[in-house]
């Protein structure tokens, strides 16, 4: 192995360490019960911490994405994963449900956001001959964090309790992450001329911020994204509710759908993206949506029982997994790898965005039923903007690569 190829490799091992950590915010749903048992709060006020956090992570992308694009990874996921331990420190002290906004879903929140892009834009960088697959193992680690720290969550909760679990787990993700941080470097300037198996083209035509949203492309890129993590989503944060509504499962049935979740958008992100370097983005994120809409449809036509239940949680959380795998690609295919940290912190709004909407429609239709055929609606919309798609870079060719 090169000392080009070692380097590469170890750079990935920083950035899962770091993946890993943040990932653990998919675990919220372990906090809810303990939390309202100790304090009193009402269950949906804890519950919308979920969405809080998971927004403020994405709009904090776009400003840790710029910054990376100048000061390095390395700092910018440091600041990161101090500003997440923090977080999670002072959210042991939370006596209120506005403290744990504060806490929990805004620090923290900015913490994962500052994290989050570093390893994911350096990575590709460093793996332009396997984009695709690189993406899914990065994210890929960030949706195992939560079946990683599931058993060690549940672990100080039973013999700690909540507030003093934050404690613990805000001084294991500030070291880990402190860690990691330190193996994340760019490729040397004339890295990309060094790889023959990557095209010649691969550093022209980087598009700015600016000169991005300015494209045709951008706007429906945009939605497109919005509209495939929105079902993945909602499932996410009502997948025990749908088991007990739905399908009739006692909650301690229905709960084992966390792990999973954990482990089919884990899985759905290595291997939707190793498959988009081989059949192209725009084709995989069309199989994305089918089978998304087909799935949300199921759910709203047809009555769940045991198997079904957790098939079709399987089949939205493994697409989920490949939207978050997939779209990070397609925006240096289609904008550059130069600004991608910039770029994508921007595109990424439409994740934010979703964990918003999903919730939102939800509490109008007040049906889970009436919900999921919504969401399965707007992914049918997704599949006609997949061939809208138009490459502004005319020297690649997204649907083919």
């Amino acid at each position: 192995m090169t000392l080009k190829n070692t380097s590469r490799w170890i750079v990935l091992f920083g950035a899962i360490l770091i993946q890993i950590c943040i990932g653990a915010v998919y675990s919220w749903s372990l906090f809810n019960e303990p939390l309202i048992m100790k304090h009193g709060w009402n269950k949906n006020d804890v519950v919308f911490t979920f969405s809080i956090v998971i927004f403020v992570f994405a709009f904090t992308t776009i400003f840790s994405g710029r910054l990376q694009d100048k000061i390095g990874p390395k700092r910018v996921s440091l600041i990161g994963g101090i500003i997440y331990g923090v977080g999670l420190m002072l959210t042991s002290t939370a006596t209120s449900v506005f403290q744990l906004y504060i806490y929990y879903g805004v620090v923290a929140g900015i913490g994962i956001g500052f994290c989050y892009v570093c390893p994911l834009s350096t990575c590709i960088k460093w793996f332009p001959d396997k984009k695709g697959l690189i993406t899914g193992i990065t994210v890929g680690a960030f949706g195992f964090g939560s079946l990683i720290f599931k058993s060690v969550i549940q672990y100080l909760l039973d013999s700690k309790g909540v507030s003093e679990t934050f404690l613990y787990l805000g001084i294991i993700y500030l070291l880990l992450i402190v860690i990691g941080s330190q193996f994340l470097k760019l490729p040397p300037k004339d890295y990309f001329s060094r790889d023959t198996k990557v095209n010649d083209n691969v550093e022209e035509n980087n598009y700015t911020v600016s000169e991005m949203i300015k494209t045709k492309t951008f706007p429906i890129l945009w939605i497109m994204y919005l509209l495939g993590t929105m079902s993945g989503l909602l499932v996410i944060g009502l997948a025990k509710d749908i088991g007990v509504q739905l399908a009739g499962l006692e909650p301690n049935v229905a709960a084992n759908a966390v792990a999973i979740i954990a482990l089919f958008n884990a899985s759905g992100r290595l291997i939707w993206g190793a498959l988009s370097d081989k059949l192209g983005r725009i084709r995989v994120i069309l199989m994305l949506f089918v089978i998304t809409s087909v799935s949300m449809f199921y759910m709203s036509f047809v009555t769940l029982n045991y198997i079904s239940f957790f098939v079709t949680v399987a089949s939205i959380t493994f697409c989920f997994g490949g939207f978050l795998a997939v779209f990070p690609t397609i925006t240096g295919d289609l904008y550059g790898m130069k600004n991608l940290g910039a770029n994508y912190g921007i595109v990424y709004q439409a994740y934010g965005i979703s964990a918003l909407v999903g919730p939102i429609i939800a509490s109008n239709t007040g049906s889970l039923i009436v919900t999921f055929l919504i969401a399965g609606i707007l992914s049918v919309v997704g599949i006609f903007l997949t061939f809208t798609i138009k490459n502004p870079r005319k020297d690649l060719n997204i649907v083919n690569a």
